[in-house]
């Protein structure tokens, strides 16, 4: 038993897929004429339709990260579908006492990303970098807020040109390592105000699910101005604060309870105001949402809405979405890795493919045209196999910040011959 009168098993079943987390369903128990005590317990069984859609969040984010295609935040609003699969797991994980699921998601958060802010000051400091002298707040306070590499409250400072372009990494490496990290912060408030926000839910579910919408309104419009990064934590928290909440709508059950026609009508009509919205105050890439906040916010409040509406609960993938159970399981076992980490693989893409341009036959025009034309796509697939490297190399930190067993290739595949015990720990 735990510290807190629990199984200690059933927390790590609930966590162990990563950062954002999910709904877990329990399956319907089966007649069997063995004893109740030779047979195994079964845990809970995952719902893959929910790990999925973190997949395909994870993959559009490295490939918008990497080709910048505007419209893919549009096409899918991946931090929203993945901060509402996390409120959807953090709600029912509430169930038990509330400290002691903070400890938890906190416990696991971290030390992947200690692992990650160890290389990338290593690599500031070898550099030059020193925060005491560029801050603008002072010595003091550029120190202090080094602190947020250890725990994201707030935003990490980083210079945004260290070394040379024609260094081994370009000389804006530390503004591309650290973008990532501001989801992190946003996912440690989300999970301390969970508590909060869940009794909230429950007291008044439709004023608490909208209010995060007219809190956007408020800060992410410019009608109140935030000055500095504490404006940008306040919009972050509300623009992704209703999808959020959208998860605990999705696990209390509120959302079943609303007639799918309605649900999906007033939800076309809300993202039609985001691309209205949008229309009138595009930023400097356009159509990017994430430049537009009311746009974010109410584009990615419908989206959600209508993908949580359709959730089937698959305990297994159907038809030809089963070939790919492996990879999307691995992918949600290493979720927090390939976030941390996609940035910085996908500029490590350019000293390796560089080097192409010295080969005696690209020593013409036409050879360079063609390789200048297609590097984005050389970059997108060598950044995969640079990834499974990270994932085989430093993954196993996941695993540890969530007292489980290190595994080199979590992607559900069982060794012949292993317990029913086993395999329910491998979740």
């Amino acid at each position: 038993m735990s510290s807190q009168g629990y199984p200690a098993d059933t927390e790590r079943q609930e966590e162990s897929y990563g950062m954002p987390q999910q709904r877990t369903t329990e399956p319907d128990p089966q007649p069997s004429s063995a004893p109740a005590a030779e047979r195994p317990a079964k845990g809970p069984v995952r719902d893959r339709y929910l790990d999925l859609l973190r997949s395909i969040a994870l993959v559009r984010v490295v490939v918008y990260h990497l080709f910048g295609w505007a419209w893919l935040t549009v096409l899918f609003p991946s931090m929203g579908v993945m901060f509402a699969l996390a409120g959807s797991l953090m709600a029912r994980s509430l169930n038990r006492p509330a400290l002691s699921v903070i400890r938890g998601r906190v416990r696991r958060l971290l030390p992947p990303l200690w692992a990650f802010s160890a290389v990338v000051l290593v690599l500031l400091f070898a550099g030059g970098w020193n925060p005491a002298e560029e801050s603008s707040d002072g010595p003091t306070w550029g120190l202090i807020e080094v602190l947020n590499y250890i725990v994201p409250i707030g935003a990490p400072p980083f210079p945004w040109h260290i070394g040379s372009k024609s260094g081994l990494l370009e000389d804006t490496w530390a503004v591309q390592a650290a973008g990532p990290l501001w989801y992190l912060r946003a996912y440690l408030w989300f999970v301390v105000a969970s508590p909060l926000l869940l009794w909230a839910f429950r007291k008044a579910p439709w004023p608490t699910l909208i209010a995060p919408l007219g809190l956007t309104a408020i800060v992410g419009t410019g009608l109140v101005k935030i000055p500095g990064e504490t404006g940008n934590a306040v919009t972050d928290f509300a623009v992704y604060g209703g999808c959020w909440v959208l998860g605990f709508a999705h696990q209390e059950g509120l959302l079943k309870q609303i007639p799918r026609y309605v649900a999906v009508s007033c939800s076309a009509l809300l993202m039609a105001f985001g691309l209205w919205w949008a229309s009138g105050h595009l930023g400097p890439d356009g159509w990017d949402l994430n430049d537009i906040p009311l746009a974010q916010a109410t584009w990615s409040f419908g989206f959600v809405v209508i993908l949580l509406q359709y959730s089937p609960s698959w305990e297994t993938l159907p038809g030809r979405l089963a070939r790919w159970d492996k990879w999307i399981t691995l992918s949600n076992n290493r979720a927090v890795t390939i976030y941390l980490w996609h940035n910085m693989l996908i500029m490590a893409t350019i000293p390796i493919l560089d080097p192409l341009y010295e080969l005696p036959f690209m020593q013409n025009d036409q050879a360079v045209a063609a390789l200048d034309a297609t590097y984005l796509i050389w970059m997108f697939f060598l950044v995969w196999p640079l990834i499974g490297l990270m994932i085989a190399a430093v993954g196993w930190i996941e695993d540890v910040a969530a007292k489980r067993k290190p595994r080199l290739w979590p992607d559900g595949t069982r060794r012949e011959g292993a317990g029913a015990g086993s395999r329910r720990r491998r979740g």
